[in-house]
């Protein structure tokens, strides 16, 4: 499948020579990398490689000094608030859901602006049928779930968007190796079941590489390795970066 007014093959999301500086700081070197429709990148590297100021980087969220972010081929110069209706969802690190809301309250903040009743009502049956946790919990306060059920409940929200392209910062980040194990699951069934495209930003390296059709490996803020799975396995560029050897 493609994407109306884009060649077959090119990139649907894409970041070209992007530098970030947080004052004196580097956090991005001219980095350049992107994701093809129907595609699951990941993002890897040490921390303070700059893995999550790369999906800051595409919403407007860190201080691109230099590069550009391209949507469709063509500039992505929206602001923050508006990516969204464009096609792009961010769940960010920490989960970060409304605890003082129920379930279904905070899916409902995913897509505040939309004003189709019946469409808002749509993508809700559609959300909890992609995850039965939160049609049982539709009700309760988020602050009553578990670690691994509110980051199943920010991925619904992320979902509630009806985004292209989903992009995930640390989705496993503080959970118990038998929830991580069912939140790469679930992710791989988003890129499945919705052909939703993902850029993952995630540091349980073995995990990613299992579900992910390809990889960047970022250090000090750049890009020092792409490719499959398997090129990734073959070298040992992840020594190098995360052992410094």
């Amino acid at each position: 499948m493609t994407v109306q007014g884009m060649e077959d093959g090119a990139e649907l999301l894409s970041l070209v020579d992007i530098s970030v500086h947080y004052d004196a700081v580097v956090a991005l070197d001219s980095v350049s990398l992107g994701v093809r429709k129907g595609e699951m990148v990941a993002v890897m590297g040490p921390n303070g490689a700059g893995k999550s100021t790369v999906l800051k980087a595409v919403m407007g969220l860190a201080p691109v000094v230099e590069g550009e972010v391209f949507w469709r081929q063509m500039p992505l110069e929206a602001a923050t608030h508006e990516i969204v209706k464009q096609g792009i969802s961010f769940v960010p690190q920490g989960r970060r859901v409304f605890t003082h809301l129920t379930v279904e309250e905070n899916l409902e903040m995913g897509c505040l602006y939309l004003k189709d009743r019946a469409e808002k009502v749509r993508r809700l049956d559609s959300v909890m049928e992609l995850f039965p946790i939160l049609h049982e919990k539709r009700g309760d306060l988020a602050s009553q779930m578990s670690g691994g059920q509110q980051q199943m409940l920010a991925l619904g929200r992320g979902l509630m968007a009806a985004p292209e392209v989903l992009l995930l910062d640390e989705p496993t980040l503080g959970l118990a190796p038998i929830i991580v194990s069912e939140v790469f699951q679930k992710v791989a069934e988003i890129s499945d079941r919705l052909s939703t495209t993902i850029l993952v930003v995630e540091h349980n390296i073995k995990g990613v590489l299992d579900i992910v059709d390809k990889a960047y490996v970022l250090d000090k803020g750049r890009v020092v390795h792409s490719g499959t799975p398997q090129s990734i396995r073959e070298t040992d560029i992840l020594t190098q970066v995360f052992l410094g050897s």
